[in-house]
C-alpha cells in the first residue's frame, strides 16, 4: 500500500509567502462567498488555529458572512460528483460518509481543485489531535474511564473495514481518476478526522423526520469558526445560502465562536481533539454505563435469590428497551440527560419483590403519580429519591470512579499547580479538562446521594 501522501503544493494557493489568507479571500471574492466588512479571519486573537474575529462591534442578528450552495464540497458538487453519483449503490456503508471521502480525497490531491485555496486554510493533516493518532497506550494512561478509548476503538474498527472492502476496491478500480498515492489508510483516517471535526449536516425539516439523514458536507469560511458551549453566531441553512448570523452582540476583538452542538468534553475529544477548560462546558456530563448500575444491584444482593432477582429484574428493563449492554446514563451538571431511563431502572431495581412480578404480570406499567415518578431528576429532586434509589446510584456513581486511572484529588492538585501543569503537553492537559469535569459530576451525585 502507498505511503500517506502530502498534498502538492499548488502555486499560488497561498498568496505569497506562508500565509494563505489572502489567496482564500480572495477565492472567497470570486465565488461569491461573502463575508462581513466587521469579521476578519485570523490566528491572531483566536483559541485555536485559524478562526474569525470581529474587527467591529456586531450586533444580534447580524449577518458575518453567507456561503452559496455552490461553493460547499461535497458528493454533489466534487467535480466527480458523476462517478459518485452512477457509483452510489457500491458506495454505501454504515457510516455514510464513503461518497464525501472520496470526493475529499479526489479534490485534496488534485492540483487544479477549485477548493485549493480552501484546503490550504486546512490545518496539517499529519498533526491532528484526534485520540485516534494517539497511541493505544496514550489513550489508556490518559483517559482510561472517560468512554473515550472504547469509543476511538470503534471508530478505527469501522475506519479500517470501510477502507478495505468499499474505497480501496472503488481507488483501485479507477486508477485514472485517483493517483496511487489516493491509496493510504493514513490519508483515509485523517479525512475521516477532518470530516468529523469540520463537515456540517444539514438538519431535516419537522416533516422529514422520518428520512434518511442529510450527508455531510464541507462548508468553507463556516469550518474556520471554533466552538465553545455559550457561542455567538449560529449557521442558518436556506435553499439557495448558508448564512452564519450572530447570536448575541460580540464586542470588537472577540472571537467568533460558532457551536457544534451540545457536546461533552468527552464527545469534544472524541471528535474535534480538544476540550473546553473547566468550568467552561456548560454542557458537560459523566456517563455511569447502564451495565454499572446491574453490577452495583448485584453488588448489594446477599443470596442467591436475591442476585437471581435482580438478574430477572434487569433481563424486564431490557424487554422495556429501558436498558442495554452498551447503554450509559448520562449525568449533566444540573440534571440527568436520561431521566426515564434511569428512573425507570431505579425503581425497577429497587421495588419490593411482590410489586415486581405484579409488573412483571402485568407487562409493564401505567403511567401513575407516585412521588418518585413525579419527580424530574435534577441537582434539587435527587435528593428526595427513596433511600433505595439514592444508595443504588450512589454506588453506581462509587463504582463510576474506580473505572479512571487517577482519583478527583489528584487531578485536582494537578489543575492548580501552576508550575506541573505547563509541563503537560496538550494531549495531556485536554485529557486532564475531560477527567476533571467528569469526576466533579460524579462527585456533585455522591453529595447528593449521601442524605
Amino acid at each position: 500500500m502507498a505511503t500517506a501522501a502530502k498534498r502538492p503544493r499548488v502555486e499560488g494557493a497561498s498568496g505569497g509567502g506562508d500565509n494563505p489568507v489572502p489567496a482564500f479571500l480572495n477565492w472567497c471574492r470570486t465565488v461569491g462567498l461573502e463575508l462581513s466588512p466587521k469579521v476578519s479571519v485570523s490566528r491572531e486573537g483566536t483559541v485555536s488555529g485559524y478562526g474569525m474575529v470581529a474587527l467591529e462591534d456586531v450586533q444580534r442578528g447580524e449577518l458575518l458572512f453567507v456561503v452559496p450552495r455552490a461553493v460547499l464540497l461535497s458528493q454533489n458538487t466534487s467535480t466527480i460528483r458523476g462517478l459518485l453519483e452512477k457509483e452510489h449503490g457500491a458506495l454505501q456503508s454504515q457510516s455514510g460518509w464513503v461518497p464525501l471521502l472520496l470526493a475529499l480525497l479526489y479534490e485534496y490531491l488534485a492540483e487544479d481543485s477549485p477548493w485549493r485555496c480552501y484546503f490550504a486554510l486546512w490545518p496539517d493533516l499529519g498533526s491532528l489531535q484526534h485520540p485516534m493518532f494517539w497511541s493505544e497506550e496514550e489513550r489508556k494512561q490518559l483517559l482510561q474511564g472517560t468512554g473515550v478509548p472504547e469509543a476511538v476503538g470503534k471508530d478505527l474498527a469501522s475506519i479500517s473495514h470501510e477502507y478495505g472492502t468499499i474505497v480501496l476496491p472503488f481507488l483501485e478500480a479507477h486508477p485514472d481518476i485517483f493517483p496511487l498515492q489516493a491509496q493510504s489508510l493514513e490519508l483515509y483516517h485523517q479525512l475521516v478526522a477532518m470530516v468529523m471535526a469540520y463537515s456540517f449536516q444539514e438538519p431535516l425539516e419537522e416533516e422529514e423526520d422520518d428520512k434518511e439523514p442529510n450527508p455531510p458536507m464541507m462548508v468553507p469560511a463556516a469550518d474556520i469558526l471554533n466552538h465553545v458551549a455559550n457561542h455567538n453566531a449560529n449557521l442558518e441553512y436556506s435553499p439557495e445560502y448558508l448564512r452564519m448570523v450572530a447570536t448575541q452582540p460580540i464586542p470588537r476583538g472577540q472571537e467568533i465562536f460558532n457551536t457544534y452542538g451540545q457536546m461533552a468534553n468527552w464527545q469534544l475529544v472524541h471528535m474535534y481533539g480538544f476540550a473546553e477548560p473547566y468550568p467552561g462546558n456548560t454542557d458537560d456530563t459523566a456517563d455511569i454505563q447502564m451495565t454499572t448500575v446491574r453490577a452495583a444491584a448485584l453488588q448489594g444482593a446477599t443470596t442467591e435469590a436475591e442476585r437471581h432477582l435482580v438478574c430477572e429484574r434487569w433481563d424486564f428493563l431490557c424487554r422495556l428497551e429501558m436498558v442495554g449492554e452498551e447503554g450509559a446514563f448520562v449525568i449533566g451538571r444540573e440534571e440527568v440527560l436520561t431521566e426515564e431511563e434511569l428512573s425507570a431502572t431505579l425503581k425497577v431495581l429497587c421495588m419490593p419483590a411482590k410489586e415486581f412480578r405484579e409488573l412483571k404480570e402485568q407487562d409493564g406499567w401505567e403511567e401513575d403519580d407516585g412521588e418518585e415518578d413525579s419527580l424530574t431528576l435534577t441537582n434539587k429532586t435527587i435528593p428526595q429519591l427513596k433511600a433505595s434509589w439514592k444508595t443504588l446510584l450512589r454506588n453506581s456513581a462509587l463504582l463510576t470512579l474506580q473505572a479512571y486511572a487517577t482519583d478527583l484529588k489528584s487531578d485536582q492538585e494537578l489543575l492548580r499547580n501552576k508550575e506541573t501543569r505547563a509541563k503537560l503537553n496538550w494531549r495531556e492537559e485536554q485529557a486532564l479538562q475531560v477527567r476533571y469535569g467528569q469526576k466533579r459530576i460524579l462527585h456533585q451525585l455522591l453529595e447528593l446521594t449521601s442524605s
